[in-house]
Formats: C-alpha cells, structure tokens, sequence
C-alpha cells in the first residue's frame, strides 16, 4: 500500500444499509470472530487485559451497510452471540469509512469519538479498557507490493 495513501470519508447511499438490514446478520459476527480470535493466536491483544472483557457482551454496528455483530469473550475465545438476549455491554456504532480509519491507524478513536463519527454506548470503564487494549495493538508489517509502473 502506498504510504500517502488515506482512506476517505465517504458514507454509503442509505439504500445500502436498507437492504443490509435485511440480509442475515450472523456472517459478520463470525468475520469479526475470526479476525478476533486469529489477533489472540498472533500475541496481537495484551493478554492482562482479556479478563476483564470475559462474559461482556458486545456490539458492533456499521451504520451505512445495514451490518451488525455481537460476540463475547469466555474461556479464552471470542465468540460470535447470534440472537443476543440483553442489551451489549459495550457497543460501537460508525461508518464504515470510520472503522477502516481506525484500522489503518488514520484515525484514533477519540477523534472519530469527538467528531461524532463514532458512537460508543454502554459500561465507560469496559470503554476505555478496550481502548487502551486497541492502542497498544503492535499490527504486523506487511511486506510493501511494488507499483506496477505504467
């Protein structure tokens, strides 16, 4: 990836998330399982931490595709909550633009926080650990592709 290159903020047509809102929810809770759980197997998440979000139910919510994920922490994985039956005791709600910000290190999540760009609802103090787990994330190096030239 080409180092000047920034992710924009864009916001997809509200007919986007009209018809994600009625596709089955349950895939995006297993994508982000996976990548959870695959950041646990690399070291990626500090593991002092984890104790503290088991048994925590959480929410994920891309506001301009119409997609949603719950999942938990409990007995060392993450794992997907398919028909939750509580309200999430932390959850997320942004643009998708927003969250590739996030992980491309564009943007941190007080300053989408203070725009507005990013809602975070529920337990404060389970708010702030998270963040501060996300933050001292170390991402692996991807090897960088050559340009073709043109």
């Amino acid at each position: 990836m080409n180092a000047n290159f920034t992710i924009p903020k864009f916001r997809l047509p509200a007919f986007v998330a009209s018809l994600g809102h009625k596709l089955p929810q349950w895939p995006h809770a297993l994508a982000l399982v996976a990548g959870l759980n695959a950041a646990l197997k690399m070291k990626l998440l500090p593991e002092r931490e984890l104790e503290l979000l088991e048994d925590k139910l959480f929410r994920v919510r891309i506001n301009d595709t119409g997609g949603e994920a719950s999942y938990t922490y409990r007995d060392g994985m993450f794992r997907p909550v398919f028909r939750p039956t509580r309200e999430p005791d932390l959850a997320f709600a942004a643009n998708l633009s927003a969250y590739l910000q996030l992980l491309a290190r564009q943007e941190d999540p007080d300053t989408l926080f203070f725009n507005r760009e990013l809602e975070i609802t529920g337990d404060t103090e389970l708010g702030l650990i998270v963040k501060n787990m996300l933050d001292a994330v170390e991402w692996p190096r991807l090897p960088r592709l050559p340009l073709a030239s043109h």
